[in-house]
């Protein structure tokens, strides 16, 4: 896939129409050939990964999407690869309403609660003289590395890592990066608590 995005990127008219091929201008959803006959090609789930039927698939070939193994995409979840990968791991629960705009990349047996927003996406705006949305976008990866629970309600702004086993508390919005074993919460979210190694419980900070 590189290799053709290489080429397409070599060639600006042939990677416009192929673009159309996939995506009716104006529109941030694929056509419905994309997601029937192209994307399980290309697409990687895991064994047992389910995806309710609600939920809103913007993929594209393109860009790298995959479902870990036992991996739950709930009702309502909007998924979005155009700009950059989307890789889940496995066990991990994606909860009701959630929105996932990539680059995103979530590890292994965390839990998304409802209504999150994550985007490693933002519009630009600089240039007064042109509508935002005719203004290139920006992308930074959002990472949530393995065993983290994220509440419900909660917005993660691009380039952010959560570590591995941190909490972040219902409603917060996230926009520095959250350590390993840690809990933040709050808006913007601060750190409140981190996991003691030595005493083995989780102390304020």
């Amino acid at each position: 896939m590189s290799g053709l995005k290489s080429l397409l990127d070599g060639k600006p008219w042939l990677k416009n129409t192929v673009h159309r091929l996939l995506i009716p201008k104006g529109q941030a959803r694929p056509r419905w050939t994309t997601r029937v006959f192209i994307n399980p090609w290309v697409h990687r789930r895991g064994r047992g990964a389910k995806v309710a039927g609600s939920a809103r698939l913007d993929l594209f070939p393109f860009n790298r999407f995959e479902l870990g193994a036992g991996s739950t995409v709930e009702d309502f979840v909007t998924l979005n690869n155009g700009v950059g990968d989307l890789c889940i791991g496995d066990n991990t629960r994606i909860g009701i309403s959630n929105v996932l705009i990539a680059p995103v990349r979530i590890g292994n047996n965390c839990i998304l609660a409802q209504n999150i927003v994550i985007s490693g996406l933002n519009h630009g705006y600089e240039n007064p003289d042109l509508p935002i949305k005719d203004q290139p976008v920006s992308k930074k990866e959002i990472v949530i590395e393995d065993d983290c629970w994220i509440g419900a309600n909660v917005s993660i702004a691009a380039g952010v890592t959560v570590g591995k086993h941190a909490v972040v508390g219902a409603g917060s919005v996230v926009t520095k990066s959250v350590p390993p074993f840690h809990i933040a919460v709050g808006n913007p979210a601060k750190v409140i608590k981190k996991y003691d190694f030595a005493e083995k419980k989780w102390v304020k900070v």
